[in-house]
């Protein structure tokens, strides 16, 4: 297979593992049953205006409802608002679309039913600073916690102790109407709790937990949220606590179920796949050091698997940021395969996340073969010194290896491909 071919192979597994994940196939296996009153819709993350248009499409009864995306991410929908807001940095749309949310659910009845819709990226959608901080220093606490290399699931136990709106307190706000959640999942292990810091799902995580994880990663908080950590009244609710009760939720799309419709694609191509991990988290570049040598020993030897195959692996990498340039998880972790692999003929690459962005650029990843290095150094570029300062977008844009598909409507976290041929 040619260079391109191996592109256009990696593209019909991204492209199997995002219809895997499309609202409009699952949302509809799984409606609420229809409520006495008046039916709610709310929601937050990179999917959820997809997530929206197709529950509108289904459900044929009334509805009313505001929902809170990325900006760029919005879809067109008839009866439910959509609002868009700074991601992966909160901003004051973020702000103002929080407090419309807590207003969007207070006054309800028994009889009432909301409707959640839950995707990746809320966290950053639905900044809602407690009493005695503001939205800079929410703003800071984000910058601290994604520059940490600390996994999802922590940030998003500090996260929720500095809010009014996440860790349960959105469906604690709407008691006692009856909360129905739809739960796109981003996070390794589909901890419905964890996806976007569970506004709609309370866990039993505390405010010691998340001090604890700000000693670990010596996180640099803002005074006020250091202070507020400190007190009772960053405790969130526990899944115990009665205003829960009768409330349910659905975890509809997973990586693991992306990743095993990118294994059908590429059985569909002549390509034998194996899954290696849906819940991969680390150091982006050292999820590389395993990965390239397992491609390097599959090259040489044929063990433990036999080529051609493709290894596939979903979760989330991470990245502590050192230098100050251009990239995401995905395209680092490129990187640092990109150079283990560095003249080993016969094996390609291919990372990026679902949701069609890969940080704060406009690529959703990249691809990388045994002669990316090579074709960096004919330019004059050092690979070695692009990973160093945290610029791997520049490195692949520089000879034009970064994928732009654009938003994808859905959120299931990274799709990682290495082919060995």
């Amino acid at each position: 297979m040619t260079r391109m071919q191996d592109k256009e192979f990696f593209k019909k597994l991204f492209e199997a593992a995002v219809a895997a994940a499309d609202p409009q196939r699952t949302i509809a296996a799984h409606l609420p049953e229809k409520p006495k009153g008046r039916t709610i819709v709310i929601g937050a993350g990179k999917g959820s205006a997809q997530m929206a248009s197709a529950f509108e499409k289904a459900w044929d009864g009334p509805l009313e409802g505001l929902v809170v995306t990325r900006y760029g991410f919005g879809v067109a929908c008839e009866r439910i608002e959509i609002i868009e807001a700074s991601h992966p940095v909160p901003d004051a749309a973020g702000l103002v679309a929080s407090k419309r949310l807590l207003e969007t659910v207070s006054g309800l009845t028994s009889d009432d039913l909301v409707v959640a819709l839950i995707s990746g990226g809320g966290s950053a959608l639905l900044p809602s600073p407690p009493e005695g901080m503001t939205l800079d220093d929410e703003i800071a606490v984000n910058r601290a916690l994604l520059a940490s290399g600390a996994p999802i699931s922590a940030m998003n136990a500090v996260r929720k102790h500095l809010s009014t709106i996440k860790g349960g307190r959105l469906a604690a706000a709407a008691y006692p109407a009856r909360v129905f959640s739809l739960i796109v999942s981003d996070i390794p292990g589909d901890n419905p709790a964890f996806v976007a810091s569970g506004p709609t799902v309370a866990d039993a995580i505390t405010r010691e937990d998340a001090l604890r994880i700000v000693e670990r990663y010596s996180l640099a908080l803002p005074a006020a949220a250091l202070k507020h950590l400190q007190s009772a009244a960053a405790d969130a609710p526990q899944p115990s606590d009665a205003v829960f009760a009768g409330h349910e939720h659905r975890v509809i799309a997973s990586a693991a179920v992306s990743l095993e419709a990118s294994a059908d694609a590429a059985r569909s191509l002549g390509v034998e796949a194996v899954v290696l991990s849906d819940a991969i988290e680390g150091e982006a570049r050292e999820v590389a050091h395993v990965h390239s040598a397992l491609a390097k020993q599959v090259l040489a030897k044929n063990q433990p698997f036999a080529k051609p195959v493709v290894l596939l692996s979903g979760g989330e990498t991470t990245v502590t940021v050192r230098g100050k340039g251009k990239g995401g998880r995905n395209s680092e972790f490129l990187l640092s395969l990109a150079l283990d692999i560095d003249g080993y003929d016969g094996i390609s690459a291919f990372a990026a996340d679902t949701d069609g962005i890969d940080g704060s650029e406009d690529n959703a990843g990249a691809f990388a073969d045994s002669g990316s290095i090579a074709r960096l150094l004919a330019k004059g570029l050092d690979a070695s010194a692009y990973l160093n300062g945290n610029d791997a977008w520049s490195a692949f844009n520089a000879i034009g290896d970064l994928f732009v598909p654009g938003p994808t409507g859905t959120n299931v976290n990274d799709l990682r491909a290495i082919l060995i041929r």
